[in-house]
């Protein structure tokens, strides 16, 4: 209804004109009732012309002809008929806008030839049916120009969806081209070596025992590392072949990650305060990245160290931090590595915080926190979180 509002005011605003020019004007007959009734029908018309076009260039035709018929309410009566016309042609109805300007034409040459006065030269008739002529052409134009240009506007929006389409369609076919050829780089490369380190390790083992001896706890150690690597690079080749979650990792993992590092030689104590809740997916796996990528930093470079784990569940947020003892200081600043960019990045992707620094006290302390229930952050593929988590792994 707002978008017919103009069209009501228009057609109030040209009844108030012809009311106002016939009661004025020298040669108009007196206004009465029917005229007033066709003065409303016209602007009533006006106001639906915009949704139902055909019927209302002709009830305002035929209602402007009878006006003038009926009062003689001269050119005036014409402004409503060229503003029907105009919206009609605009709207595709060509034969309809055409047809109502030679129907007014010639009703309205033709009444004023019926009531010229036989002193009243021709002249006079011709110019001013010649000038309504040029007004109804120019309607009839400018309508069928305005439906040109915005039929041109729409094909040019629609070329401009669909190149958009095609853009992202492209950019989805690279991606998993590029996709593709990763997953057989890391296939070819990583898989080849670490299946190597898990098989040497195995035959280690298998001929301690078989000699009677009890394999050394960093073989132990370095067996069931390998076969976890193994595990999560075949998850990783999985989610890059064909877009799905694998075997996800999160915060309940944590435990064995802990595990797997005391059984390498280093002291670990894990403490979870609050209850654990629903948490989403990549605030669950990047808690765990992180956890994963600092106690691997305490294995390389902390030296004879302990590590704490501290994973603290909150309503509005997470806290994951781990700290050691180790031989980091204040005094040595640490240069950040590829594992600790991609931390932060991974964390502040999140919407998070990190923290990564020597304690005052000697040893290392990374804190992330992690807000809940806040805007949600935009959700990546499954292919995006495999990259995510390559640029997370130990450094």
């Amino acid at each position: 209804m707002r978008r017919d509002l103009p069209y009501a005011l228009s057609g109030l605003a040209l009844g108030a004109l012809l009311l106002g020019n016939a009661a004025f004007a020298p040669d108009a007959a007196t206004v009465g009732v029917a005229d007033v009734a066709l003065v409303l029908v016209m602007a009533a018309a006006l106001a639906v012309c915009r949704r139902h076009p055909v019927v209302a260039v002709g009830l305002v035709t035929a209602a402007m002809l009878a006006l003038h018929v009926r009062v003689h309410s001269g050119v005036s009566a014409a402004f409503p008929v060229l503003g029907v016309v105009y919206v009609a042609a605009w709207r595709g109805h060509r034969a309809a806008a055409a047809l109502a300007s030679l129907v007014f034409l010639g009703g309205f040459l033709a009444r004023d030839v019926s009531v010229a006065p036989a002193g009243r030269p021709g002249q006079l008739i011709a110019e001013r049916t010649a000038l309504l002529l040029g007004w109804f052409v120019a309607a009839n134009v400018a309508g069928l120009v305005a439906r040109q240009r915005r039929a041109y506007l729409e094909q040019v929006e629609q070329r401009a969806v669909e190149a958009e389409r095609t853009r992202e369609e492209v950019a989805l076919r690279r991606a998993g081209e590029e996709r593709l050829r990763i997953a057989r780089d890391l296939h070819d490369t990583l898989t080849h070596n670490i299946s190597v380190i898990k098989v040497q390790a195995g035959i280690a083992v298998h001929l301690a025992r078989k000699h009677g001896d009890e394999p050394s706890a960093t073989l132990l150690a370095i067996q069931e590392a390998s076969s976890a690597a193994m595990r999560e690079l075949r998850a990783t080749l999985d989610v890059l072949r064909a877009p799905s979650d694998g075997d996800p990792v999160g915060l309940a993992r944590v435990d064995e990650l802990a595990r797997r590092t005391r059984s390498a030689g280093v002291p670990v104590r894990l403490t979870v305060t609050g209850r654990p809740g629903d948490l989403p997916d990549e605030v669950d796996q990047a808690g765990y990245r992180v956890v994963q990528e600092a106690l691997t930093n305490v294995a390389r470079h902390a030296g004879p160290a302990t590590a704490e784990i501290h994973v603290e569940y909150a309503p509005a947020q997470l806290t994951v931090s781990v700290t050691d003892d180790g031989q980091a200081s204040p005094a040595r600043p640490v240069t950040p590595g590829v594992g600790l960019r991609g931390m932060r990045e991974r964390v502040t992707g999140l919407g998070g915080t990190l923290r990564a620094a020597a304690r005052d006290g000697g040893g290392f302390a990374v804190r992330a926190t992690f807000p809940l229930g806040g805007p949600v952050p935009p959700a990546r593929s499954a292919t995006d979180r495999a990259g995510a988590d390559r640029r997370a792994q130990p450094a």
